[in-house]
C-alpha cells in the first residue's frame, strides 16, 4: 500500500510536471508585464508631473512671445501672446473684445523674470489691465467730462495726486463708492479717471479706470493701481503709445 501510494505520487508528479512548467512560464510573463507596466506608469507620472507642475506654476500665464493678430472691426491688433490674459484668446482671428495685461513702467508681458509682479507678491502693484473693444459711446472719458460727469460730481473737489482734483459723485449719479479724478491739460480735454474709494479700493488690484478712443472706432479701457495717479501724464501717454504701436503693427 505504501509502495502504491509512492507510485501514485510519482505518477502525479510526472503528470503535473509539464503543467507546472507552463504555469510557471505564464506567471513569469505576467510578472514581467506587470513590472513593465509599472515602469511605464512611473515614467508617465514623472513626465506628467513635470508638465502639470509647469502649468500650475504658470497659473494661466504664458511666456510665449509669439505675436497674435486679432481683428476687431476694422482694426488689426498685433500683440505677443504673453500680453493676452486668457488662454482661449491667444490665437489669430476675429474677436469682439481683447483683454491684455502688462507690467508698468516696463511695458512688457508675462515672463519668468516678471512672475512675482504678475502674481502680485509685492505690496505695490505694477500690472495694468487693458481691454480693446468697439466704441459704445461717441466720446471717451475725457470727452464726457463737460457734458456728463460735471453734472454728476460734488464741487468743489479736493487736491489729488500729481496735481489732479478728486471729486465725489452725488447720490443720484449711480457711481457708488467711486470718485472722479481730473487732471487739467492745456488746450485739450482733461485727463479723467474713475477710481474706487473706501474699503473696495483696498481690495482691488487696479481700482482706477480710464477709457480712450484709439484706432478706427475702437475703445481702449485700462485699469491701474491708484499709486500711478501721481504720474498720470506719463501713464496716459504710455498707454496711448502702446495701443498705437499694437494697431500700427497690425496694418
Amino acid at each position: 500500500m505504501a509502495a502504491g501510494m509512492r507510485m501514485e505520487m510519482k505518477q502525479a508528479a510526472t503528470a503535473d510536471g509539464p503543467e507546472l512548467t507552463v504555469v510557471d512560464s505564464m506567471l513569469m510573463k505576467r510578472v514581467f508585464y506587470a513590472f513593465a507596466a509599472l515602469a511605464l506608469l512611473s515614467v508617465a507620472i514623472s513626465l506628467g508631473g513635470k508638465w502639470f507642475g509647469h502649468s500650475i506654476a504658470m497659473a494661466g500665464y504664458t511666456d510665449d512671445p509669439t505675436v497674435r493678430r486679432v481683428v476687431i472691426g476694422n482694426n488689426v491688433i498685433s500683440v505677443p501672446a504673453n500680453f493676452i490674459r486668457f488662454d482661449q484668446a491667444r490665437r489669430d482671428g476675429i474677436a469682439s473684445r481683447l483683454d491684455l495685461y502688462l507690467r508698468y513702467p516696463q511695458m512688457d508681458g508675462y515672463s519668468e523674470a516678471a512672475r512675482d509682479d504678475f502674481n502680485h507678491s509685492e505690496a505695490n502693484g505694477k500690472i495694468i489691465f487693458l481691454s480693446f473693444e468697439q466704441q459704445m459711446m461717441s466720446r471717451d472719458m475725457s470727452g464726457r467730462f463737460a457734458p456728463i460727469y460735471s453734472a454728476l460730481i460734488v464741487q468743489p473737489g479736493v487736491p489729488g495726486p500729481g496735481g489732479t482734483t478728486v471729486y465725489g459723485f452725488n447720490e443720484k449719479s449711480g457711481y457708488l463708492n467711486e470718485v472722479l479724478v481730473v487732471g487739467k491739460r492745456g488746450g485739450k480735454d482733461p485727463f479723467v479717471a474713475r477710481c474706487l474709494s473706501g474699503p473696495s479700493a483696498g481690495q482691488s488690484l487696479a481700482p482706477c479706470e480710464r477709457d480712450v478712443h484709439v484706432g478706427d472706432d475702437l475703445s481702449l479701457t485700462y485699469r491701474f493701481p491708484k499709486e500711478f495717479l501721481g504720474d498720470w501724464q506719463a501713464l496716459d501717454a504710455a498707454m496711448t503709445a502702446e495701443a498705437g504701436q499694437m494697431l500700427k503693427s497690425g496694418h
